[in-house]
């Protein structure tokens, strides 16, 4: 089995103005239906990231999966 390539980069937080999760810049559906995705679909939704991150807000309002693990791994 082949690994499938992904933007995510573990901030997994989403604009609420854009709709855009603010580390790769998927929406909600794009990121649950990611796996299910042709490989040419997956490459359209990849082009058009860079473009969707310069629209959404630089700092997530919440307290990030990324930020959460490194804050747990310091702790214990």
């Amino acid at each position: 089995m082949s690994a499938i390539e992904s933007p995510c980069i573990l901030v997994c937080s989403i604009d609420m103005k854009t709709g855009f999760c603010f580390g790769c810049g998927r929406t909600r559906d794009e990121i649950s239906g990611w796996l299910t995705m042709t490989p040419e679909l997956r490459r359209s939704v990849m082009a058009e990231l860079p473009a969707r991150l310069e629209t959404v807000e630089r700092r997530p309002r919440r307290e990030t999966r990324r930020a959460r693990m490194a804050r747990e791994r310091d702790v214990s």
